[in-house]
């Protein structure tokens, strides 16, 4: 039994292996720079990710003034936007690091909190486009759409610091010390969303992996879709944002809830919110899975598809408003 067992796992790591691999020395898709007459949303979405990606490139945690100079481009469009954000500061290897939290308070159930974050850190070297630039440029635009919504629940739209390795999966990630005060204090987070990689596409069939097996059976192999993916103690609030995103964007949507055991499913700022016990999803263009540029020094804006970036902006924004609508049924 233990040696079919063993060869069920070895075949299984073949089978990722292939899949990281056969991504990795695919083409890259490049996408031409979107018109400047295609709408507001897309060319501001595509100065986020040009002042991130390309002004100031790198944001690793080995680059400290990268870091800053990220921090402060962020907390500047916010006060540009009448936010008032709150920075919680902490410290990793003798330097002071920060999540920048923007917030809507809610007029039904203050005590009542939504989470929607994006990592604003890279892997070194790398200029960081897809990861994360893409998920942080949908975010600031988030906070320029709802800067007067009145929300049922707390919005919290939260910029996290130090996702990336050698950070990674320690209780040094910004998104594991926001999660771990909330818990302590008792936050009642009823629903957190991750925003990581949300510019990659592409319309060949075939371009999709997956960390599975038979995978392709069930899911588009085509990568053209945005997937909501979350715990087993998630699978409500997929379903939710699911609809939500089906409501507002034309982007197609793949779901999975499932458990760690599936590679990937927790690699990002989600997992943090696991940890202590709130259901928590993450939104992806699916990474390593789709995008052979993956930290590397290929992740370039180039890359990126506006077009569908802004439209899967509209869902995100509808979302946002669904789950902070109050209802208390939420889980």
């Amino acid at each position: 039994m233990i040696g079919y067992i063993l060869l069920v796992v070895v075949l299984l790591a073949v089978f990722l292996v292939y899949s990281v691999l056969k991504v990795r020395v695919s083409p890259s898709v490049f996408v031409p720079r979107p018109d400047s007459n295609l709408g507001s949303d897309i060319n501001q979405l595509y100065e986020h990710v040009e002042h991130l990606s390309v002004r100031i490139g790198s944001r690793s945690v080995f680059e400290y003034d990268k870091i800053e100079a990220a921090k402060h481009y962020i907390v500047s469009f916010l006060e540009g936007m009448g936010y008032a954000p709150v920075l919680q500061n902490y410290t990793y290897n003798d330097k002071v690091y920060s999540n920048i939290i923007a917030s809507r308070e809610g007029v039904q159930r203050p005590d009542e909190t939504v989470v929607i974050g994006a990592h604003y850190d890279t892997v070194y070297g790398t200029p960081g486009a897809d990861d994360n630039a893409s998920a942080v440029a949908v975010l600031l635009e988030m906070c320029r759409a709802l800067k007067d919504f009145s929300p049922g629940r707390t919005l919290k739209l939260i910029f996290f610091t130090l996702e990336e390795p050698p950070v990674f999966r320690t209780k040094f990630m910004g998104s594991y010390v926001y999660a771990r005060e909330a818990k302590a204090k008792g936050e009642n987070i009823r629903a957190m969303v991750c925003l990581e990689m949300l510019g990659y596409y592409g319309d060949k069939k075939g371009g999709q992996t997956f960390p599975l097996p038979f995978m392709n059976l069930v899911y588009s192999s085509t990568p053209n879709f945005i997937a909501v993916v979350g715990n087993l103690k998630s699978r409500g609030l997929v379903k939710r944002i699911e609809g939500s995103l089906k409501k507002s964007s034309n982007i197609p949507v793949e779901t999975m809830s499932t458990v760690s055991f599936v590679p990937g499913v927790d690699f990002s700022d989600h997992r943090s919110f696991w940890k202590m016990g709130y259901a928590a999803v993450m939104i992806t263009d699916t990474a390593f899975y789709r995008n052979p540029n993956y930290h590397s020094a290929r992740d370039t804006i180039d890359t990126l598809d506006f077009v569908s970036m802004s439209s899967l902006l509209a869902g995100l924004i509808r979302a946002a408003e669904d789950l902070t609508e109050f209802n208390p049924r939420l889980r």
